[in-house]
């Protein structure tokens, strides 16, 4: 079953970015290549009841399981050693990547308290957008009862676009409320 963001993408979107950049090629056109979810664990990486938990949440709202993220080298003012859990990632692709942005813009994001929209301003060179949430409980998947602790995540939507005005276009086509 294609999701009905990236049947709304091949339909309507590409031809009006096409349109609207003069692309002569159709693979010229911007795509969402990948969305990384990822949380830090924090003070969290000694207890491993939080850390699997971290996992399960992650698992839950993105609908498939997290990595477990290790530190590189050892850093005594964090009381890190090497090899010890900072946090929980996962990469998604394909449908997947497509069900939860249509999650996220129409079901969680508007769930937030006092929500003006995503800021604009949050573009890498190359096109790649991400941002912060504050709590994973705007996500409908996750029941407040179950929760050990309120945590944020990140989220970084990878585009092949070439700069911050193409990948901007795409972002806005696919409905993610920007600040005006």
């Amino acid at each position: 079953m294609t999701q009905r963001l990236k049947k709304n993408y091949l339909e309507t979107i590409v031809p009006q970015l096409s349109k609207q950049f003069n692309y002569k090629n159709i693979h010229e056109v911007p795509q969402l290549r990948k969305i990384v979810i990822n949380r830090g664990i924090g003070d969290a990486s000694q207890n491993t009841k939080v850390l699997e938990s971290f996992i399960k949440e992650l698992g839950i709202i993105a609908g498939q399981k997290g990595v477990i993220t290790k530190s590189k080298k050892s850093i005594a003012g964090f009381k890190i050693r090497e090899q010890m859990p900072v946090g929980v990632t996962v990469t998604l692709r394909g449908d997947r990547m497509f069900g939860f942005l249509d999650r996220l813009i129409h079901l969680a994001l508007p769930r937030v308290r006092d929500f003006q929209g995503i800021s604009p301003k949050s573009f890498d060179k190359h096109g790649n957008y991400s941002l912060g949430l504050e709590e994973q409980l705007m996500f409908p998947e996750i029941e407040y009862d179950k929760i050990d602790q309120i945590r944020g995540m990140d989220i970084s939507l990878v585009t092949t676009a070439k700069n911050q005005e193409e990948s901007l276009a795409l972002l806005k086509k696919l409905g993610l409320p920007f600040k005006s």
